[in-house]
C-alpha cells in the first residue's frame, strides 16, 4: 500500500498542472532566442510546397495496374505449360 501512495505522489498530474510557473521546453527557449535576432518570415498556414504537375487520370493508373496483373498471369500460365511436372 505504501508503494501505491508513492506511485500516486510521483505521478500526480493534477499537482503538476496546478503549478503557477511552467518552464518552456528547451526547443521553445532555443527558438525564442533565435527569433529575437532573426525573426522568421511570415508563411501562410500549411502553405503548398512547389506546385506539382498535372495529375494523370485514375483510369490510366488502373489500366497500367490491370495490364501488369494480366501480364503476370499470362507469364505464370506459360511457365506452367512449359514445366515438365
Amino acid at each position: 500500500m505504501a508503494e501505491q501512495d508513492e506511485w500516486e505522489r510521483e505521478f500526480d498530474h493534477a499537482w503538476v498542472n496546478s503549478a503557477e510557473h511552467k518552464e518552456p521546453s528547451a526547443r521553445a527557449r532555443m527558438l525564442a532566442a533565435r527569433w529575437k535576432e532573426n525573426p522568421p518570415e511570415p508563411a501562410p498556414f500549411r502553405a503548398d510546397p512547389d506546385p506539382v504537375g498535372p495529375r494523370r487520370s485514375s483510369w490510366v493508373s488502373t489500366a497500367v495496374v490491370l495490364g501488369c496483373v494480366a501480364a503476370v498471369i499470362v507469364l505464370l500460365g506459360y511457365a506452367q505449360l512449359r514445366s515438365p511436372y
